[in-house]
């Protein structure tokens, strides 16, 4: 008897390496028949905050109802999404929340998540690229926990809203809750080392798969080969018409980008969580604000 199907999240908050780690997804499913158009990943993925999707399963028009009901209705669409047998990885870049009706949205029993995260100095660089934005701006994003993608309710944008809950508050939403199990993976040991961090996540979400085949799907995801794929075809997921979707990828780029300015508006908000994840802070600890605990000021101190 075939065991029952289940939902893996794939979950960061934006410019962390989901898309990569789809890519990844797909090359691995196309076996050798890949390079995997990117335009064209795994049919058995999805996008959690897809509007067609909830569309489809509900049977209701998404532009004539608000925010709140909508996300009452989330955990009824992913209940539906499961598969009767397998895995179906689903792409999340909201925060683990509870629906207004106080039902978790991505709670649901037999469930795992693969949460993404990066240095959130490089994410403000690459997210201002993204949404054609100034970094101010991202910063401003990234340090708000009210802030969502997706949050007006003039037009009908694609995607239903995501709430991000600030940088730290997204991590903390995900790591700290224990409805589900969670698999951390920095962005920073994907880059370094592919091959052993993405055999280790699909251990960890019990996807069966050879080490020939890994390292084949590796390959042919490897960053070169995104853009080049991008620069002949386009990108169905790029933003902005000016810059690429697949512009960089670099680890630390932050330390020729960012002002100190910036780099201290950033750490003075996320800190803690920060050292928590292994990334060093650039500022003085005699300059971080009162407010950062004392457990935290002393490591700085060492």
């Amino acid at each position: 008897m075939n065991a029952p199907g289940r939902i893996v999240w794939l979950t960061s908050f934006p410019k962390s390496g989901n898309t990569w780690f789809r890519i990844f997804l797909a090359n691995l499913a196309a076996g050798e028949h890949g390079p995997t158009d990117i335009n064209n990943l795994d049919e058995r993925g999805g996008n959690s905050c897809s509007r067609h999707e909830f569309e489809v399963a509900t049977f209701l028009d998404s532009g004539l109802i608000g925010h709140d009901e909508i996300d009452d209705l989330r955990p009824q669409v992913y209940r539906r999404a499961v598969p009767p047998a397998g895995q179906r990885w689903i792409k999340v870049h909201d925060g683990y929340t509870a629906a207004p009706s106080g039902e978790l949205m991505f709670g649901l029993p037999g469930t795992r998540a693969i949460y993404l995260v990066r240095d959130p100095r490089d994410v403000a660089i690459s997210l201002a690229f993204h949404n054609s934005s100034t970094v101010n701006e991202a910063i401003a994003l990234m340090n708000d926990a009210d802030a969502a993608l997706c949050p007006g309710l003039k037009g009908v944008s694609p995607q239903l809203r995501q709430r991000l809950l600030g940088w730290s508050g997204h991590v903390a939403s995900w790591l700290d809750q224990t409805d589900i199990p969670v698999y951390c993976l920095r962005y920073e040991d994907l880059r370094a080392e592919p091959e052993r961090h993405f055999t280790a996540a699909l251990q960890f979400a019990e996807r069966t798969a050879s080490q020939t085949d890994i390292q084949r799907a590796v390959r042919h995801a490897d960053f070169g080969e995104l853009q080049r794929q991008e620069a002949e075809r386009g990108f169905a997921e790029r933003m902005s018409p000016m810059v690429p979707f697949f512009r960089e990828g670099r680890v630390g780029s932050w330390r020729e980008q960012l002002s100190d300015e910036q780099i201290a508006r950033i750490e003075d908000v996320h800190a803690t969580m920060m050292l928590r994840l292994g990334y060093g802070l650039h500022t003085a600890s005699n300059a971080l604000p009162e407010s950062l605990p004392n457990a935290v000021r002393s490591r700085l101190a060492r």
